[in-house]
């Protein structure tokens, strides 16, 4: 398992995943759509398949003496690790925000526990899309990308157009911490929840797709 992570963080992962990283920093631009900064972390996870496609990362793994359900599953664990890195760099600008009172963001939810949560339920969303499309046909991660990209700016456009026009999202999910805190957790481990319930079922479902792939 740890020289296999390690083929993944060191040989596989593309440069900009750690770029993107330094993009949390997005939670302190007034007015705006906050959900842009975790569609750079699939951008990060689209290049490093396409990377992947080009210098033969798959066949390389092939070569190694695991099973195919292996290659799938310590991609999603990399993953998994990115995403959740990319959130937790993005927790200390988001409490930056609220200790220096900074203006409310008028363009769509703040940076606060309830947006987490929505967070993690969109990239949920994307591995579900992605990674389910992707392993079918490891060539084509470019199609995978764009109905994964399609998909979570549909989820970014309803989410954010919600808070302006449902009464509960504006005036108790759109507000500063703490307020309504109680509410707010909830949503964030709703959506920890259902990010590990789509990302497990991407999961089992892209180790079918993979194994039934020709290579």
């Amino acid at each position: 398992m740890k020289n296999m992570l390690y083929k993944e963080f060191n040989l596989a992962m593309h440069p900009t995943s750690i770029i993107f990283l330094s993009l949390s920093a997005m939670m302190l631009i007034p007015n705006y759509p906050y959900y842009v900064t975790f569609f750079y972390t699939t951008l990060a996870i689209f290049f490093t398949c396409l990377s992947g496609r080009e210098n033969n990362d798959i066949f390389y793994s092939m070569t190694l003496p695991i099973r195919k359900r292996d290659i799938v599953k310590f991609r999603f664990l990399h993953v998994v690790i990115l995403e959740f890195a990319q959130i937790l760099t993005a927790v200390p600008f988001a409490l930056i925000r609220r200790t220096y009172t900074l203006p409310g963001n008028i363009v769509g939810i703040d940076a606060n526990v309830a947006f987490f949560g929505f967070s993690f339920m969109m990239l949920g969303l994307f591995n579900l899309v992605f990674f389910t499309r992707y392993y079918k046909n490891t060539d084509k991660v470019g199609i995978a990308f764009a109905v994964g990209s399609i998909a979570i700016v549909i989820f970014m456009l309803v989410a954010e157009s919600s808070v302006h026009i449902i009464p509960f999202m504006k005036n108790v999910l759109d507000t500063r911490d703490p307020d309504f805190i109680s509410y707010k957790i909830v949503v964030l481990i709703g959506g920890i929840i259902l990010y590990l319930l789509l990302t497990f079922f991407s999961y089992l479902k892209s180790i079918r797709s993979f194994e039934e792939l020709d290579l």
